[in-house]
């Protein structure tokens, strides 16, 4: 076939113009999301103001240690989260692993007296076996939704069930206390003046932003989540990257588990329970796609940020349990709004 040059000089012009479109595109969604996520921080700025009105004591250096100390758990299963929800599932049972691979280590040490096994592991060991539990309880969810392509609510929601069975059966509803010192220690040790804690989820959520911004997995992991086939014919492994991402899952929600338990002291049969629903709303109110492909870890943080600083005012405030959850819903809601209208409408939307 044969194309003459006029023709060939208005393909290119096409082209290019297709190219300058997709570019600009690209650019403001970017501009968009960044928006969205900064849609946050005068909604963080005036739960501040809020706080520091309603309490004396919250700005006091004492609370704002214990605010961000209390925060580190659910920041370190919202990054779990918030890598799964970017490749377009979700993992409800995370907060049956923050229950379950402490509660099981130490059920494993307890004296026989104590309701326990008596096995007497090597604390240091009994912690890996932990995050071992963690991770393959995520690599089950994983191959189930990924090998067997099940449903991802239904699978993690029946997860979430077992594993929370599991706790009450093996430790028969009580709490186990005396823990060795190693299990203590990232509750009681402070590096620099803040909870070990606190520099630790700091820690994860600025590798978690460098390896999804920079590594190439981490960018194929937003390739699958805005379009897993193309990510497949582009030459991405999409399975082993999603069954991947359930494993860290899985992983970093335990690693969340001893983290509680060093600060409490403790592991108790109801440990993590209902933490899901504060995972999911920090990550969405922080501008994560429940679709896949999109959000960033900044978002994230700062819906992890706003829903602590906000509970530790009703805390301070003395509000009854019940209130707390009522006021945690209307201020999601809000907090959406609030990033909606600032953000404006995300491309793809109807």
């Amino acid at each position: 076939m044969r194309v003459d040059g006029s023709g060939a000089v208005e393909a290119e012009r096409a082209v290019s113009v297709t190219a300058r479109r997709s570019a600009f595109a690209r650019v403001r969604q970017g501009s968009g999301q960044l928006v969205h996520e900064l849609a946050l921080v005068p909604a963080i700025g005036l739960a501040i103001l809020i706080g520091a009105l309603v309490s004396d004591g919250f700005l006091t250096s004492d609370n704002m240690t214990n605010l961000l100390a209390q925060s580190a758990v659910l920041g370190v299963v919202v990054i779990a989260e918030t890598l799964i929800l970017l490749v377009g599932r979700f993992d409800l049972s995370l907060e049956s692993i923050v229950g379950l691979a402490p509660m099981v280590v130490a059920w494993m040490i307890a004296a026989t007296g104590a309701g326990g096994l008596g096995i007497g592991l090597d604390p240091l060991l009994a912690m890996a076996l932990a995050l071992a539990i963690g991770a393959a309880i995520g690599a089950i969810n994983g191959t189930l939704v990924v090998k067997l392509q099940l449903n991802a609510f239904v699978v993690t929601l029946a997860m979430l069930i077992l594993l929370r069975g599991v706790v009450l059966g093996i430790s028969h509803g009580q709490t186990f206390f005396n823990l060795p010192p190693e299990f203590l220690y990232l509750g009681t040790a402070t590096w620099i003046g803040l909870p070990a804690s606190v520099w630790i989820v700091a820690g994860l959520f600025a590798l978690a932003t460098a390896f999804l911004r920079y590594h190439r997995i981490g960018r194929s992991i937003y390739a699958i989540g805005g379009n897993a086939a193309a990510a497949r014919a582009a030459g991405i492994r999409v399975d082993r990257i999603i069954i991947g991402v359930y494993v860290v899952g899985g992983l970093l929600a335990a690693f969340a588990g001893l983290l509680l338990t060093a600060r409490i002291s403790a592991v108790t049969a109801g440990q993590g329970q209902n933490l899901i629903f504060t995972v999911f709303a920090a990550a969405v109110i922080g501008g994560i796609s429940l679709e896949g492909g999109r959000g960033r870890m900044v978002g994230a943080l700062s819906g992890v940020l706003l829903l602590g600083i906000i509970q530790n005012i009703l805390t301070l405030s003395q509000v009854q349990s019940f209130w707390i959850d009522a006021c945690f819903g209307a201020i999601i809601l809000i907090s959406l709004i609030i990033s909606r209208v600032a953000g404006g409408r995300q491309d793809g939307d109807g």
